[in-house]
């Protein structure tokens, strides 16, 4: 758990009176802007998928971190945690909680990504599902750490209105770049986005993220914040799977769908990326969801047994086929149900968790 910052001298020279800045006269045709009252939640700035990375300097670069996007609230009354959907986890983030108690600040809220990092530095969604006890578990984990990429409200004053570039620069006096608490700076990378994108691949990341620095915080996936990965990456629901004789846990192939509206698409099945663990718990929570009849049509599937759309998964995919279906994917992990699925868009570039 990290420790307490250490507080910073008052003074250089100890004999000298202690002096507070002068503070200027106001202007009487500014009068003091009134405290804004602070939101009780703000849905986040999701990141648009592009096949590349945006030119020109507009545009500010960042990695892409892999985990679970989460808002911090330090609040008069307390520290609060929240998902993308609202869900309070302030129980389940005890050291994430605990740096905020330390933030040099009376209230904020800081958008970021809780990461549980490898032992090269890299996010892990694996690690950090694990130290949560899995999809729909209910451990505590003191690994996850709170990557700080946004400041949106800070001591009485919202920022949403106020371009990226300001609201990072309060952002590095609260979370300084460099500190190594559980709280940190996703810092802002001075680079090509071609050479970033390829120097983030060449490191095993899932690529990066360009955001607008003129840019107000915009709620929604509008095209100020856009992401790049070195591999694609979704959450699909999961609508059924294969069973198999031989396969972990009896599982052949999941079957995925897409979302299309307010209705499912069936967008292919995946049968890698399972271990022993991940496969177990894949059958204990689709055999709960057991339906007599598809919600999708799948085709003609031997051994199929089709299950109510509610779980979600986080599947890796090189491309689409031409028909709309994922080539070469892979099962990565279980999203939580607020994810969602993602809109089918096979010839275009399909959404994500944000």
């Amino acid at each position: 758990m990290t420790k307490p910052p250490k507080p910073k001298p008052l003074l250089q020279d100890v004999d000298k009176s202690v002096r507070s800045r002068p503070s200027k006269p106001r202007n009487p045709a500014q009068p003091n802007r009134p405290l804004d009252p602070m939101p009780d939640r703000i849905d986040p700035c999701l990141a648009l998928l592009k096949p590349k990375p945006p030119k020109g300097p507009q545009w500010a670069f960042e990695v892409k971190w892999d985990g679970y996007r989460l808002s911090v609230h330090v609040e008069p009354t307390g520290i609060r945690i929240l998902t993308r959907g609202g869900h309070d986890w302030t129980h389940r983030f005890p050291a994430i909680q605990q740096a905020a108690l330390w933030l040099p600040v009376g209230s904020a809220i800081l958008d970021g990504e809780a990461v549980v990092l490898d032992e090269k530095g890299r996010s892990d969604f694996g690690l950090l599902q694990q130290s949560l006890g899995g999809r729909g578990g209910k451990k505590r984990s003191s690994d996850a750490i709170f990557m700080a990429f946004d400041l949106l409200y800070f001591d009485g004053h919202d920022l949403r209105n106020s371009e990226l570039d300001m609201r990072r620069h309060l952002l590095a006096d609260l979370v300084p770049t460099g500190e190594q608490g559980d709280i940190r700076l996703s810092e802002e990378i001075e680079a090509d986005g071609d050479q970033l994108l390829a120097s983030a691949c060449e490191h095993g990341l899932e690529g990066i993220i360009a955001k607008r620095r003129d840019a107000p915080y915009r709620s929604g996936r509008l095209g100020d914040w856009l992401k790049i990965k070195c591999i694609q990456s979704d959450s699909f629901v999961i609508v059924g799977y294969e069973r198999s004789t031989v396969a972990r846990a009896g599982i052949g192939r999941l079957l995925l769908a897409a979302r299309k509206g307010d209705d499912l698409v069936y967008v292919g099945g995946v049968g890698t990326g399972f271990n022993e663990r991940s496969a177990a718990e894949l059958r204990e929570q689709m055999d709960k969801l057991i339906i007599g009849k598809a919600t999708v049509d799948t085709g003609r599937k031997r051994n199929a047994v089709f299950v109510d759309p509610k779980i979600v998964a986080e599947i890796e995919y090189r491309a689409w086929t031409h028909d709309g279906k994922l080539r070469h994917a892979s099962y990565k992990g279980l999203r939580d149900v607020q994810d969602n699925a993602i809109p089918y868009q096979p010839r275009g570039r399909p959404g994500d968790r944000g």
